[in-house]
């Protein structure tokens, strides 16, 4: 990690941090009209003309630049692992180089990334624990799929399941450790709720640009814990199945 960290930083800035900063920044002028506060117990105003439909573009567009900022994202994971391998490795990894490999396995590790985002978010909503499951079993399938090209979901749940407690606890470790960096956004979240003007809730205000400017910052501190934590923890789960290089995983990428 000391020899790539310059390598790194670079690919996450591009990947996520700058694509953030847009897509954050970009939903702003499609906030619906606030609505009308209301006296303690009187009954509430009636939505103003339009809103449900002003709602229903806003969560269209978030969701279509949500999975887009995933796309570009999957660019930054398939590049990152590959600097951090072939660094580990003693090779060379330029970011000329890391981003062209990223673009090439961008799709198939996008579209993953969608399929385990829905599993955890159904999971989530069966009475929370099943979604905590599958966050934490199939957290490797990135590495999984970049590393071996097989059917990623299953083989990082058997990954999961072969040494339980190492494997849950490095996971686990790395999720929190990623997410504490996210505390930091909500001084500014609550700050731009207590102190901005509702009326200026579809146009472009300094908390907006506070708030987008901060998560696009703390993208890259969460990308490094989060990506170097579980490529460590895949090639550690790789290491007690069988000997095994750094060189040769960095063949394995491609």
């Amino acid at each position: 990690m000391r020899r790539s960290w310059r390598q790194f930083t670079v690919v996450l800035l591009l990947t996520h941090s700058l694509p953030t900063l847009a897509l954050l920044l970009a939903v702003v002028p499609l906030y619906p009209p606030p609505l009308e506060p209301t006296a303690p117990g009187a009954p509430p105003a009636p939505l103003p003309d339009g809103y449900l439909a002003d709602f229903g573009v806003l969560l269209a567009a978030m969701l279509g630049l949500v999975c887009l900022l995933a796309l570009v994202q999957a660019v930054g994971w398939a590049a990152g692992s590959w600097v951090i391998a072939r660094q580990a490795a003693g090779q060379p990894a330029p970011v000329g180089a890391a981003l062209p490999y990223g673009l090439r396995r961008a799709p198939a590790l996008w579209g993953w990334t969608l399929v385990y985002g829905l599993l955890v978010a159904v999971g989530l909503v069966l009475c929370y624990l099943p979604g905590l499951y599958a966050m934490v079993a199939l957290g490797l399938f990135g590495p999984v799929l970049l590393f071996e090209r097989g059917a990623p979901l299953g083989r990082a749940r058997e990954m999961f399941h072969a040494r339980l407690g190492p494997v849950l606890g490095r996971i686990a470790l790395v999720r929190l450790a990623a997410s504490v960096f996210s505390l930091v956004l909500a001084p500014v979240q609550v700050a731009g709720v207590l102190l901005g003007d509702p009326a200026d809730a579809a146009s472009f205000s300094g908390w907006d640009v506070a708030y987008a400017v901060v998560a696009a910052v703390i993208t890259l501190p969460y990308g490094l814990v989060h990506l170097v934590g579980l490529v460590v923890t895949y090639a550690e789960q790789r290491a007690c199945e069988g000997p095994v290089t750094a060189t040769r995983l960095a063949g394995e990428l491609g």
